[in-house]
């Protein structure tokens, strides 16, 4: 296949930039649902003209379709997408970007989706598609997942369907509540995921954040005792990567513990830990939830997180060793290979 289109390119030298523009549209199609074709031409920086001439041709294709509500992928639509992903992914580069994180951090499997999440709504969405494409591969009968909080892992959700009921699995938070937005909390999540495949789900209903003698206490609660134990029993993990300093002060630490946290190198937080520039832990949390110990026992650990500006935080959080996957960003993955010296 990639030969051909080498051969084309010679005969045909915009063949590429063709080819891109119209997987773009389709996949901000696939990725957006319906939508008007000004939000369509604004989102993909064309010109309303450019536009309906593309989706003009695409419709004579029977790829799309034009209802009331706007334009929206076709059976037929979706399948090409499906097949062309992997075609497109080695055309432009993101398949040596995967090889890369892949060969660089002992991973199993890396996704990266294209362009960077800080700037772009377009990738924040591929990112939750991707990493919820992923989730739905790994999942089998009876497994329980835990899943941490944030806005990465609530778009992962927001997309996350099957085609068959779950009705043997468990969806349970990794972690107590962040004191953040209720829709970010890891609780919601476990419980939007059970909502969206039909399976079961536990919500633990005590702090992220716990002094010694706390965390002490509530463990001997039977209900929460119960719960922890269903968490920390979970084959499968899926977390998000943070700044440290900006989830430091998210969780809401007071501030000399967080100087100390800076201090000791703190470059990236995920778990509820924090991981210096070689991926030691640094500082840990009182929680009633995961520990390092349950998260090397999973066998599938996931992490979902993008922008270039987590590239450094995410390839801390790699050199800690204990991922099994990565789905990131395009330029995620470059800062991140950046910082690890590739």
């Amino acid at each position: 296949m990639r030969n051909i289109l080498e051969m084309q390119k010679k005969l045909v030298p915009d063949i590429m930039q063709v080819l891109q523009k119209r997987y773009d549209i389709l996949r901000r199609i696939g990725v957006t649902g319906t939508g008007g074709r000004r939000t369509l031409a604004a989102s993909l920086e064309l010109t309303e003209r450019t536009l309906r001439a593309e989706l003009d041709l695409l419709r004579s294709q029977g790829l799309i379709e034009a209802g009331t509500t706007g334009v929206s992928l076709t059976d037929r639509g979706r399948r090409l997408l499906d097949e062309m992903e992997p075609m497109v992914r080695e055309l432009f580069g993101l398949s040596d970007l995967e090889t890369a994180l892949r060969k660089r951090f002992g991973l199993k499997q890396a996704v990266v989706v294209p362009g960077d999440s800080d700037v772009s709504e377009e990738a924040k969405r591929e990112l939750g598609r991707a990493g919820s494409k992923v989730l739905r591969r790994v999942i089998g009968p009876g497994d329980v997942v835990a899943v941490m909080g944030g806005t990465t892992m609530a778009r992962m959700a927001a997309q996350f369907s099957v085609p068959s009921p779950l009705r043997d699995n468990w969806f349970v938070p990794a972690r107590g509540g962040l004191g953040e937005s209720v829709d970010y909390q890891a609780n919601t999540i476990a419980s939007e995921l059970a909502k969206r495949t039909g399976a079961r789900y536990r919500m633990l209903h005590v702090p992220d954040h716990l002094s010694e003698d706390a965390y002490q206490t509530i463990m001997q609660e039977p209900n929460v005792r119960e719960v922890v134990d269903m968490i920390r029993s979970a084959r499968i993990v899926v977390h998000g990567i943070g700044d440290a300093s900006a989830m430091a002060r998210r969780r809401k630490l007071d501030a000399n513990t967080v100087q100390e946290i800076l201090r000791d190198g703190a470059l990236a937080e995920a778990f509820g830990y924090y991981f210096d520039r070689e991926g030691a832990v640094v500082h840990r949390m009182a929680t009633a939830g995961l520990r390092l110990e349950d998260i090397e026992a999973a066998e599938s650990v996931i992490g979902i997180a993008g922008g270039r500006s987590k590239g450094e935080a995410i390839a801390a959080v790699m050199r800690f060793g204990h991922d099994d996957v990565l789905v990131t960003d395009e330029a995620a993955a470059e800062e991140a290979l950046k910082h690890a010296g590739v």
